[in-house]
């Protein structure tokens, strides 16, 4: 199988193609860098693989959550390379591409967490098994004093992401007893949605390309700069 996967909805930009197993990446933290380099990484990725296009299987991208422009841009490449191949688009979620990121040695529970800015973070919780992740509950995106594990959770999950750091590290210091280890720099990367989409798509997970939808979250995606300040002062 051969699949392209754009992640870009967060401050870290990556590309990876994904062949028969092998993975190769392109991945930088470059905020505002994007859409500059998201497409010539992909093109350089299939070249260097002496793979056309054409020869793609599916596309995969990290649907979100995340910032509104990134989750947006990653979307658009992977539709339109889809829609001018005539090929299925494979949707992943961004937290759950976080949690496939985290360490294998550590708990199998994984709470991957993403600073939304305003205070709040976009939070899941993950089981980690032999083809990936699976949602243990519903992706939210909340206040750090607002995420709560399970009482018999405590001890045997581990924690990734910058939503960990977000508020000055309000979500590492209520999670410090329950998670181990945090680690509150980890970003998604396209490696791991690439994997994530090769098994949804061998489990029939691939869409078609005008049916894939961002998962934003917020009702709200483009607050005005005084809506901002006014949901800040009532925290």
């Amino acid at each position: 199988m051969k699949l392209l996967a754009f992640e870009t909805a967060t401050e870290a930009c990556s590309v990876a193609l994904y062949l028969d197993g092998e993975v190769r990446e392109r991945f930088e933290v470059a905020p505002r860098r994007h859409a500059e380099l998201a497409l010539p990484w992909a093109d350089a990725l299939l070249a260097e693989a002496g793979v056309a296009r054409a020869q793609l299987d599916a596309v995969a991208v990290g649907r979100g959550p995340g910032a509104f422009t990134g989750v947006r841009l990653a979307i658009a490449l992977a539709q339109g390379i889809a829609l001018g191949l005539d090929r299925p688009v494979v949707p992943v979620s961004t937290l759950a591409v976080l949690a496939a990121g985290a360490p294998a040695d550590g708990p199998a529970r994984i709470l991957a967490a993403i600073d939304a800015r305003m205070g709040e973070v976009y939070a899941g919780a993950f089981l980690r098994g032999s083809d990936g992740v699976a949602a243990l509950d519903a992706e939210r995106v909340l206040p750090p004093e607002s995420v709560v594990l399970a009482e018999d959770a405590v001890g045997d999950w581990q924690g990734v992401g910058t939503g960990f750091a977000a508020a000055q590290g309000a979500l590492a210091q209520r999670m410090a007893g329950a998670l181990a280890p945090i680690d509150a720099t980890a970003l998604p990367r396209a490696a791991d949605l690439a994997r994530l989409a090769a098994a949804a798509y061998a489990r029939g997970g691939a869409v078609a390309p005008e049916r894939v939808e961002p998962a934003y979250l917020r009702d709200n995606v483009a607050l005005t700069l005084a809506e901002q300040q006014a949901l800040r002062a009532a925290r």
